[in-house]
């Protein structure tokens, strides 16, 4: 997948399931958007039904940094990485 397929994939989740109103890719996510802990949670497991796949509790600490939606985009691209490495 693309990071622009990525990308629509992402906003899509985040105004369908978050109910985001004009998302920035570089808006914080908490600030600008309310986002907590267990929306964090939520979104995770949107990603691995996205993706096909399940995270590793590993994976899913390495999410704890995410703060926007690009911060998304890379981690997803990351993952991606990670495995195809392995």
């Amino acid at each position: 997948m693309t990071r622009e397929e990525l990308q629509d994939n992402i906003l899509s989740i985040l105004i369908d399931d978050f109910e985001f109103e004009n998302p920035g890719l570089d808006d914080n996510l908490r600030d600008d958007h309310n986002f907590d802990s267990i929306d964090a949670i939520e979104l995770l497991g949107k990603i691995e039904i996205m993706l096909g796949t399940s995270l590793s509790r590993e994976e899913k600490e390495k999410a704890m940094g995410i703060r926007t939606i690009n911060d998304i985009l890379d981690y997803i691209e990351q993952l991606d990485v990670m495995r195809n490495n392995s």
